[in-house]
């Protein structure tokens, strides 16, 4: 029989894994929270090796046809007055003439899922409460569904992630907050931005908007400095009270998208932070991506080091023929220099981005043919 692996989270890292699993022999099944892919969330870059993970997936020449085309940006001060524009670079995905893309979220999570959907068992609506591991697997207790037993489980959970809660403990013990908040929502193209972006940097806030959807609509990341909200502060209410209470004290256009933030949908707001662990791995539980190593979105790396990451881990698996210890030990060791590398470019330098160098250095700083 093959070996069964249960991956926790269904949003980029999850179904890359369950296709490298599903083509290695392996039976994966994920189960996601929501009851469908999640939409919304910000622009999110593929750099480097990981445009091979792409392109060995099957998902390159799609993803490339649906990347973001920006002319440029503006940097404005907080009255609106610009103070420099590019035409060679934005602050959200580097240098225009690069080969790395920029993507929705929202779109890069819909093709992994469509393209994984017919060979790949999903539980949508669904989430774990227990694992229980014995000498022969795993117990997985779910919210809705019967409990299941499978050989191995991996947390593709985020970065509260529930697996690593279950399997390491409090998120308090791994989690480093890095001193701000990011809220990403959408709103309609109220400033008629044509593949242009606008960035404003005031008094401990922050913000950019970039068009999207053939200039229909508008993405803004909105970022506030401060340190850990108590936990009251940190409910979904409570994070868009502040947002919009903050984005309102913002001079120019700050009225509009406080009532953006206010009324969006898709709203989303979390603190700045990384995981950092000792290990990844526990017995036969194991973590993938955000839940594991969570670079946060201040290092543009997030979604490279999710891609290559379940690639590693899949491999690894495979080379090892189903020994997972030895497996969960080599993918530590593969990927803890590239993690470190990456992780490092969000605190390089503070405000702003990392330098080019340190970023051409970091997203090509792994072999995928280990």
């Amino acid at each position: 029989m093959n070996t069964t692996v249960l991956i926790s989270g269904g949003g980029i890292a999850g179904p890359v894994l369950a296709h490298w699993l599903r083509r290695r022999g392996f039976e994966p099944t994920v189960v996601e929270r929501a009851s469908a892919p999640r939409p919304g969330g910000q622009a999110i870059d593929v750099r480097g090796v990981a445009l091979d993970v792409m392109e060995r997936t099957g998902l390159l020449d799609r993803a490339r046809g649906l990347r973001t085309r920006m002319r440029g940006m503006s940097v404005l001060d907080p009255q609106g007055n610009e103070v420099h524009r590019s035409t060679e670079s934005t602050f959200s995905s580097g240098r225009l003439d690069s080969d790395d893309i920029e993507v929705l979220r929202e779109d890069l999570v819909r093709m992994a899922y469509e393209h994984t959907r017919a060979d790949v068992e999903y539980l949508f609506g669904d989430s774990l409460t227990g694992l229980d591991e014995d000498e022969t697997g795993v117990r997985a207790d779910f919210a809705h569904g019967p409990s299941r037993r499978f050989d191995l489980v991996v947390g593709a959970d985020g970065l509260h992630s529930t697996v690593r809660r279950l399997a390491f403990g409090p998120e308090e013990g791994f989690s480093h907050h890095l001193g701000s908040y990011l809220s990403v929502f959408g709103t309609e193209n109220f400033l008629a931005l044509e593949d242009w972006q606008m960035w404003l940097q005031g008094d401990g806030v922050g913000f950019g908007i970039m068009p999207v959807r053939d200039n229909t609509e508008l993405r803004v990341a909105f970022g506030f400095e401060s340190g850990p909200l108590a936990p009251g502060l940190r409910t979904a209410d409570a994070l868009r009270r502040t947002v919009v209470e903050k984005l309102a004290t913002v001079g120019w256009e700050g009225a509009r998208l406080a009532e953006a933030a206010r009324t969006a949908p898709d709203f989303y707001c979390d603190a700045m932070a990384q995981i950092r662990m000792d290990r990844w791995s526990r017995g036969r539980v194991t973590l993938l991506g955000d839940a594991g190593y969570c670079p946060s979105p201040l290092s543009g790396q997030g979604t490279s080091l999710a891609l290559v990451g379940a690639y590693v881990l899949a491999d690894c698996l495979e080379r090892d023929g189903g020994d997972h210890g030895t497996a969960f030990a080599r993918y530590e060791e593969r990927m803890r220099p590239f993690v470190d590398l990456n992780q490092a470019l969000a605190t390089e330098n503070p405000g702003g981005p990392a330098s080019e160098e340190s970023v051409a250095r970091a997203k090509n700083a792994i072999a995928l043919d280990a």
